[in-house]
């Protein structure tokens, strides 16, 4: 540990232009939101690989790659909602008597949902909005099996989701006949499952819903029309990108830095999830420190162990599957730094773990007062919320690091480079460096 903190020798920043081309990149349509449908992450990993090529970094396994497999549900195809216009004259969908919401925009599929096809050229199911009072009432509870679903469906709250797993047993079944459930909230954040449900299921933004069904029906019960295209990929194959940089006085001790390449894919044939913030920016700062590590004039003392993770959107996979097959053994790292969500910063960084591990926050804090990098550095507890917390786990000490301010799109379409700030990506590209170096990474003197 630093007893007095200077900054090492000013840091040859980062290429701020390749910066942004990496993030236009990694959020074209071509790489369909890195996601599992038509081969997005696949395209993501083979950009990441010729990165580490390019740099000459030092494979752990051929091809730089570690395989895994994974489940994971996708819609690859039709994903369509649409309400039909108020009973009357030309209200068939024959006339135009339909007003179609936008998928992306004002609807998404539901991490879980099946397929299904519901309403057609001529017909629309009604949805009912679901009696809350079955979750407290027991005539309720009976009025409401008494209603067929196999050919409607249900509408419900988000903020009342929850409290489906404590109804009876009987009414979750009767809810699960329903022909499709809409969820009703007040921002479309997609994710994904591991699961297919038998049913549609849709999450339905308030306001266009609102804004929908007043414009069709006023008070009445909406009639809709639905489809989804949902294809549960089992055992699909994944991969984490793994490289390193020999150190060239601990070789055997190792700093790892890490970020997820993976996102959300690709929706329907017109909606993707660019994840300019969530999380090109961090692989964007991985591919930058690993340059500057490449760099002649910078090889490390120890050595540093770049990874770049799959399916961490799909619940840490690639990052637990690491951990349980370890590339280098766990009790040689000396540190771990896991970069994602880097992309704003006007409000400072928040660093998860920092609670639990005071000593190493406080030289952070240190270096970031003698650099003035950021505005402010929020120490945060244990985590599950990224690829640090399997390491975490088994007792590799680490880092998350996140910034704050500035745009709030989060696994939504709106997640783009043009609109990505990148703030304090500069200062948190010297902050990280100099964390790095007081802890084994500093160049050898010449």
């Amino acid at each position: 540990m630093l007893s007095t903190i200077r900054p090492f020798a000013p840091v040859l920043a980062q290429d701020m232009p390749r910066v942004r081309r990496t993030i236009q990149d990694l959020t074209a349509p071509d790489m369909q939101g890195r996601g599992y449908v038509r081969n997005g992450d696949l395209k993501a990993a083979d950009y990441i690989r010729s990165r580490f090529r390019q740099l000459n970094l030092q494979p752990l396994t051929p091809n730089y790659t570690q395989a895994f497999l994974l489940d994971v549900n996708t819609f690859p195809g039709q994903l369509k909602l649409k309400l039909r216009s108020k009973t009357g004259h030309f209200a068939f969908p024959l006339f135009g008597g339909y007003h179609h919401l936008r998928p992306g925009v004002d609807f998404i599929a539901s991490p879980n949902s099946g397929s299904g096809r519901v309403g057609g050229f001529c017909s629309a199911a009604v949805v009912t909005q679901l009696d809350t009072t079955v979750f407290s009432d027991l005539a309720a509870q009976q009025r409401f099996l008494q209603k067929p679903l196999h050919r409607n469906g249900i509408a419900i709250s988000a903020r009342y989701t929850r409290q489906i797993s404590t109804l009876p047993i009987a009414l979750r079944q009767h809810l699960e006949s329903a022909a499709f459930m809409l969820t009703i909230v007040p921002k479309l954040t997609a994710s994904l499952a591991p699961t297919q449900s038998q049913q549609p299921r849709l999450d339905v933004l308030e306001s266009a819903w609102t804004k929908a069904t007043t414009a069709t029906h006023g008070k009445e019960s909406p009639s809709v029309a639905l489809r989804v295209d949902a294809e549960l990929k089992q055992n699909y194959q994944a991969q984490n990108l793994v490289a390193y940089i020999p150190g060239q006085i601990r070789p055997d001790s190792f700093l790892v830095v890490t970020a997820h390449y993976d996102h959300l894919g690709t929706m329907g044939k017109h909606a993707y999830f660019p994840g300019a913030n969530d999380n090109a920016s961090g692989t964007a700062m991985l591919l930058e420190l690993a340059a500057f590590y490449a760099r002649a004039e910078n090889k490390p003392a120890y050595s540093v162990v770049f990874i770049a993770f799959g399916a961490e959107e799909a619940g840490l996979i690639g990052s637990s599957f690491f951990v349980n097959h370890p590339l280098v053994p766990l009790d040689r790292i000396r540190f771990l730094v896991n970069l994602d969500l880097l992309g704003t910063g006007s409000e400072g960084v928040t660093v998860v773990n920092g609670r639990e591990l005071p000593g190493q926050f406080q030289l952070l804090q240190r270096l970031n007062e003698a650099r003035q990098a950021v505005p402010s550095l929020a120490a945060r507890g244990r985590a599950a919320n990224s690829d640090h917390f399997p390491f975490s786990e088994r007792g590799v000490p680490a880092f998350f690091l996140y910034t704050r301010g500035g745009i709030a799109a989060y696994h939504d379409v709106q997640d783009r480079a043009e609109t990505l700030p990148l703030t304090a990506f500069a200062s948190v590209f010297v902050l990280i460096s100099d964390f790095l170096n007081a802890l084994g990474a500093h160049p050898i003197s010449k």
